[in-house]
């Protein structure tokens, strides 16, 4: 450390002193990435294993978007709990993954209760090991499937956690850099700064081609639509 005072403005900036980015391999986490490689002066990638149904495909986009931007530090942690408890279509083999219907009323099935927290209690950890203070997640409000953790207002709760529960002077600031875009708004800033999209991955089920059918996908080509640009990945 500089022993810079932290009210300085590099320290405000959102790449303060480092950054861990939380990278599931998808659209939102890819454009997240690219800011956080663009303003902070170190990145760590963290990706999470947790069930999934597409768990092996989104750990090789996640792979391939480190190597796009040259991140040597990354880590990829098992949360095997999220699996065992079930209770999602992304987790339990038990649940059909429903088809998109954006007039279905509540929170969908795809939904894994509490997710959010878990992935940013490990990244919490890392930060404060590397003593760097800032954690960042694509996480969308504004058009996204309706999930409750993706709201700001819970992140804004959760760094308050960080800040009683971490050392006096950490000081973890959880970056959100595009929760109030829709996905159109997120597919061109991502075209304006080069990210890879086809390196990503969007959809809830493990293959070669996206299935086109589930929410997350519909929400993808939405966002491609909106932005005038072909999705460079293959659908089925």
């Amino acid at each position: 450390m500089s022993g810079r005072d932290l009210d300085e403005p590099e320290n405000r900036s959102p790449g303060g002193k480092g950054s861990v980015v939380l990278v599931s391999g998808g659209m939102d986490s890819a454009v997240t990435a690219a800011m956080a490689v663009r303003d902070s002066p170190r990145v760590a990638f963290l990706h999470v294993r947790y069930g999934a149904r597409a768990q092996e495909r989104e750990e090789k986009s996640f792979r391939e978007l480190a190597g796009h931007w040259g991140v040597e530090r990354i880590r990829i942690v098992d949360l095997a709990p999220l699996s065992v408890l079930g209770g999602s279509a992304l987790t339990d083999r038990s649940i059909d993954i429903p088809p998109a219907n954006p007039d279905a009323p509540g929170i969908p099935a795809t939904y894994v209760p509490f997710r959010n927290a878990h992935f940013l209690s490990i990244a919490t950890s890392w930060c404060e090991i590397l003593r760097y203070d800032r954690i960042w997640i694509g996480a969308v409000e504004e058009d996204s499937s309706g999930y409750p953790d993706c709201r700001r207002v819970f992140y804004d709760a959760f760094e308050e956690a960080i800040r009683l529960g971490t050392r006096p002077g950490t000081n973890i600031r959880i970056v959100t850099p595009v929760i109030h875009l829709d996905k159109g708004e997120i597919v061109a800033e991502g075209i304006r700064m080069g990210v890879p999209f086809e390196l990503t991955w969007s959809c809830y089920r493990e293959g070669d081609r996206a299935c086109g059918r589930c929410d997350s996908c519909a929400l993808r080509l939405r966002g491609f639509a909106r932005a005038r640009f072909r999705d460079p990945l293959p659908y089925e």
